[in-house]
């Protein structure tokens, strides 16, 4: 059966068809450098994070613990699309099998609420070293930080279990053409020949329940950390309070802007161009976890030494 009897075919079918950039699929190959080099960039940059906190015992404090935690969460997404993105753009691999791509999305989108989780859990370090700096050590004990990663991990993969059940159980007929170079839930679904009400309000409340929840916790903490910081009489200490924020400031940012911007491009923005959907698609994935070690690298002077001392000695 050729590429084209398969995306036209109104039977029901066993595979999907992923995508890549539209109209610039001839340039795929050209485009599959800078692609490869960000995930290059990623995993090396990903596992030096992981290294230099294993390995450099004045690192194994909590900040630096919820960090290893992020860098894990985003080794996971790179390593997760890796396999279709690299594949579609280096030999136009396009086609990808339900149960594959049920068990990529189950991935992806609990690697991602576990990011959300981490980021959350990073706000309420800063929360507590700077407004509770006496109780600090108290309460983010090396047991109180594996039971929050712990029940971050319980919340994602109990969230996204049922998904891939859900999808499993639909037809799928007509075109079988994702509009991304991997599987995501809120695209999946629509290609069902089935009522699919219950997805969508499930997959909504997912949404609300771990980013929207997390997003908002956030918002709040950092209400209740400037609070702190204002009444504080030295401007060099405020500025200094301050600076330990702008790492997880940028990580944020990063994570939850593309993240939010997409789930409302594939529920509300039905008139958005599809170059829009997949360019967001490639920010949502590719760029926290190739931007949150240099950020960090970059803005702790611990990793940064280390980092240093790693690579000019």
């Amino acid at each position: 059966m050729t590429l084209g009897s398969l995306e036209n075919s109104s039977s029901i079918s066993s595979i999907f068809l992923l995508s890549g950039i539209p109209g610039l699929e001839h340039i795929h190959i050209w485009i599959s450098i800078p692609l490869c080099f960000i995930y290059l960039v990623s995993i090396l940059g990903n596992g030096t994070i992981l290294f230099i906190i294993k390995t450099e015992p004045s690192l194994h404090e909590p900040m630096y613990l919820f960090l290893s935690m992020l860098a894990i969460t985003d080794l996971g997404l790179s390593l997760c699309t890796l396999p279709t993105v690299v594949g579609i753009f280096c030999i136009g691999a396009r086609d990808i099998g339900h149960d594959a791509c049920f068990t990529q999305l189950f991935f992806i989108h609990c690697l991602s609420f576990l990011e959300s989780s981490v980021l959350l859990s990073m706000a309420f370090d800063r929360f507590v070293a700077i407004c509770r700096p006496l109780h600090y050590a108290s309460i983010l004990t090396n047991t109180v930080i594996v039971r929050i990663g712990l029940a971050s991990l319980v919340r994602s993969v109990v969230l996204i279990f049922p998904l891939p059940f859900m999808l499993k159980r639909f037809p799928y007929c007509g075109s079988q053409v994702l509009s991304h170079s991997y599987c995501l839930h809120q695209e999946v679904m629509k290609l069902a020949c089935a009522d699919i009400k219950a997805n969508s309000i499930y997959g909504m409340f997912v949404i609300v329940s771990t980013v929207g929840i997390d997003s908002l916790l956030i918002l709040f903490s950092y209400a209740l950390i400037l609070h702190t910081v204002l009444s504080i009489a030295s401007r060099a200490e405020r500025l200094k309070a301050l600076n330990t924020c702008v790492s997880h400031i940028c990580a944020v940012l990063l994570f939850y802007t593309p993240v939010i911007g997409l789930s409302v491009i594939h529920r509300f923005g039905k008139e958005a161009p599809h170059l829009v959907q997949v360019i967001m698609g490639f920010v949502y994935l590719l760029f926290p976890p190739l931007m949150n070690p240099i950020i960090y690298s970059i803005k702790t002077k611990q990793i940064r030494d280390r980092v240093t001392r790693a690579f000019c000695y």
